[in-house]
């Protein structure tokens, strides 16, 4: 993913400055900070295990942070504590694609209108690799979280981890008459570095910790009336 964001980001007319690999874990967080420090923005996918530390880097450094991982929902707390202590700005996301972005709205408004047909139940499937560790992944949960929203109760989720599944969502609602079903299926990553990208252009110059979900609205709009 680092690879392809740097890849699309050069192509966009924008400059790499700084490139940090797990080589550079061993290095004290003074030291990582003032690597990045100047940057515009920096852009994280890596581990779940790093976040706390990656972000505390670019909060130090007075950088922005758009952060791509999953895995580290129970950190966030900290994660925000951290941001706030040091007047930063973070974007984060259970998943940075656009497609997903839509498919999260086409979800709620489904949930809305199944919410008072009993005769429907609601389910939610999810599969990846064999090497994806998170089991739900972060987009399953966030998706979980909207449609439980939507219709009222509590939903489970299934989770395959097998072979070399490409990132696949459904969301299904089903009857004895029918069944309706919404589905995501991720072909490449590309479209989770467009969406990093749209995010890192967009928290320039801003403060504060912002979920990338409830702001995609936002973004597309400044966008739009940036051209």
């Amino acid at each position: 993913m680092g690879q392809l964001v740097a890849r699309l980001a050069e192509g966009s007319g924008h400059e790499i400055a700084v490139r940090l690999t797990s080589k550079d874990a061993s290095r004290s967080s003074a030291e990582l900070s003032a690597a990045v420090k100047g940057l515009d923005v920096a852009i994280d996918f890596s581990v779940g295990s790093a976040v706390p530390a990656n972000v505390l880097m670019c909060a130090i450094a007075g950088v922005p942070l758009v952060e791509g991982t999953t895995g580290w929902q129970s950190k966030v707390d900290v994660v925000r504590q951290t941001v706030k202590e040091h007047d930063g700005a973070l974007i984060f996301g259970a998943n940075f694609s656009v497609g997903v972005q839509v498919f999260y709205r086409l979800a709620a408004r489904a949930a809305e209108l199944f919410r008072d047909l009993q005769s429907y139940d609601a389910f939610i499937e999810e599969a990846h690799h064999k090497r994806k560790q998170d089991a739900p992944s972060g987009t399953a949960l966030q998706l979980q979280t909207i449609v439980q929203s939507g219709l009222g109760q509590d939903l489970p989720i299934v989770s395959t981890r097998a072979g070399y599944i490409p990132g696949t969502h459904r969301l299904g609602f089903d009857s004895q008459a029918d069944q309706i079903l919404l589905s995501h299926e991720a072909r490449s990553r590309e479209g989770f570095a467009t969406g990093a990208l749209l995010a890192a252009e967009w928290i320039m110059g801003k403060r504060g910790v912002f979920e990338f979900s409830e702001v995609f609205d936002r973004i597309l709009q400044e966008r739009k009336g940036h051209r």
